[in-house]
């Protein structure tokens, strides 16, 4: 019963702060919901026992993703005054696309055949199995994976570098 509780809870919490990052007027106030719609995330997922993807959620999208944002928005002067409209011109095709996503996750609703199924989570968590085969059976393709990643953060680096050389000559 409880399971239940906490899922509606963050269920709630991803719908209405998602709501308020689409339809906020300010950009400071998206980012800052974001957050709350990031953690409700990350709480859905801990009550899957998916307990690696969850902190990876924190980790990447709250810890990167979302500070970037954030100090994106403060440090640019004009950022925080920016009033966002929202013409006509993209409300229809913005609407007609809402309507038959909701249209067609309500067909796919009631033509599912329901089965009551109980899980529940596991005491250990999947970090332990994760990691055995990270370091294990995937070794190679996790290695390269951050050599690939370190290689392009090198390389943004050294763009961004040139750019920044060149614009003040």
């Amino acid at each position: 019963m409880e399971m239940t509780i906490l899922f509606y809870v963050f269920a709630a919490l991803t719908v209405v702060s998602a709501f308020v990052v689409v339809f906020a007027r300010s950009l400071i106030y998206s980012a800052f919901s974001l957050l709350f719609t990031f953690m409700g995330v990350a709480g859905l997922y801990v009550l899957l026992s998916a307990d690696f993807i969850a902190v990876a959620q924190i980790m990447v999208y709250i810890g990167g993703i979302l500070i970037l944002l954030v100090f994106g928005v403060m440090l640019t002067r004009q950022a925080t005054d920016v009033e966002i409209s929202a013409s006509t011109l993209r409300i229809v095709p913005a609407s007609a696309i809402v309507w038959l996503t909701l249209a067609t996750l309500i067909l796919v609703f009631y033509r599912t055949q329901w089965t009551e199924v109980r899980v529940l989570p596991s005491i250990e968590g999947t970090t332990m199995e994760l990691g055995e085969l990270l370091m294990t059976t995937y070794v190679l393709p996790f290695e390269v994976a951050g050599i690939l990643l370190l290689v392009t953060v090198m390389g943004a680096a050294l763009i961004a570098r040139r750019q920044e050389v060149s614009t003040d000559v």
